[in-house]
């Protein structure tokens, strides 16, 4: 039997050869990020234990990343995906400042994604100006350009575990609303999928994110798009 009369599974797989490599950058660098910023103000505990690597296999969980968006590929006919990669485990508490330290080493990883979306941009813009049109190294560029934006864009959501919701509670003063943030963190997970599948992160929060991250790569690359004329 050819595998191939399926084509919900040949559509997987193509889109697998297309989205592997940007999916495997953007998260390990993402996560590695988290890393490198937790040492740089202070606690080396991702250091210590080998997370601040490049390599993906130190950050990929079996479960968030290849098992949950695959079979949300399928009930969905790849309408939504979601996953998760192994946290970068930090210890607050060994940062120099530990309140205002936690907003930038929750920052460092989606900036690290807004980064690479500029350099996926920067391919694409090579490869058109180079007259390369073969369809799967641009396809690869643009999904690593929505990708990172994705990712840039969902860990700015501002609640726990998210890296917006360690951005909130280093903003927020001490007291009641810090504690309810650390309250609300072990169902933090479940309660953002639950606004995923309603549509509320989408419509609300990504979109018009993402839009703002289009317009600015537009604006960051167009100096470049002389250059190469």
């Amino acid at each position: 039997m050819d595998l191939f009369q399926f084509p919900q599974l040949s559509q997987l797989i193509q889109t697998v050869a297309i989205y592997a490599l940007p999916v495997i950058f953007a998260i390990t660098v993402h996560e590695a990020a988290h890393g490198y910023a937790a040492r740089h103000f202070g606690d080396d505990t991702a250091y210590v234990l080998g997370r601040m690597t490049l390599n993906p296999l130190r950050h990929i969980d079996p479960v968030g990343t290849i098992l949950m968006p695959l079979l949300l590929y399928f009930a969905t006919s790849g309408a939504f995906l979601f996953g998760y990669a192994k946290p970068v485990p930090v210890q607050f508490g060994n940062l120099r400042h530990p309140k205002r330290d936690m907003i930038w080493v929750a920052l460092a990883g989606p900036a690290s994604n807004f980064v690479m979306a500029i350099g996926w941009a920067l391919v694409l813009l090579a490869l058109v100006a180079l007259g390369i049109d073969e369809t799967f190294f641009i396809r690869m560029a643009q999904g690593g350009i929505m990708v990172n934006l994705v990712m840039w864009a969902f860990n700015l959501f501002p609640l726990p575990p998210l890296d917006g919701g360690r951005v909130l509670a280093g903003l927020l003063p001490r007291g009641r609303a810090q504690d309810v943030l650390m309250r609300i963190e072990p169902f933090g997970f479940f309660i953002v999928l639950a606004l995923v599948l309603a549509g509320v992160v989408g419509t609300w929060w990504l979109q018009p994110l993402m839009q703002f991250g289009l317009k600015a790569i537009g604006v960051l690359v167009s100096p470049f798009e002389f250059l190469l004329r």
